[in-house]
């Protein structure tokens, strides 16, 4: 797992929200501008969040994406590893050789710690919460991030 949140999951995570925010379809294009992203790259971040069945994508002049699921009831971890793949890859750190069958790197437990505890708190966190630390409008984090 590594420890950080890509471009991809950071761009879903903010289009539930800003889709969560809206009463009526958003336009691809619409959606891209908002979240600072060209429309093809956020068209490859839709496309997890519609075959997981929380996005709905309609084509044609009136189309658009639509939020259909309950964003209390998705987890941070959940928005992750549906763009991404799974977190727990069981790979290690690398440190003095790497881990398997024969024993494990330096970093093994520490490492093995982190992962776990930053999963656990992934998935204890629902998109709904989340909501109040991002500015979905500008595109940009809110002013007490750095």
């Amino acid at each position: 797992m590594k420890l950080e949140v890509t471009r991809m999951s950071d761009l879903a995570i903010r289009a539930l929200l800003a889709l969560d925010r809206q009463d009526e379809r958003l336009k691809s294009g619409e959606l891209a501008e908002r979240l600072d992203a060209t429309p093809a790259f956020m068209a490859q971040v839709m496309v997890p969040l519609v075959h997981r069945g929380w996005v709905e994508s309609a084509p044609g002049p009136t189309g658009g994406y639509e939020l259909i699921a309950d964003l209390r009831r998705i987890s941070v971890l959940q928005v992750i590893e549906t763009v991404e793949g799974p977190t727990d890859t069981g790979r290690c750190v690398v440190v003095d050789g790497p881990c398997g069958n024969d024993g494990f790197c330096a970093l093994h437990e520490a490492w093995s710690a982190a992962r776990d505890l930053l999963a656990r708190h992934l998935a204890s966190t629902p998109l709904s919460e989340v909501a109040a630390d991002l500015s979905i409008e500008s595109g940009e984090r809110g002013a007490d991030d750095g």
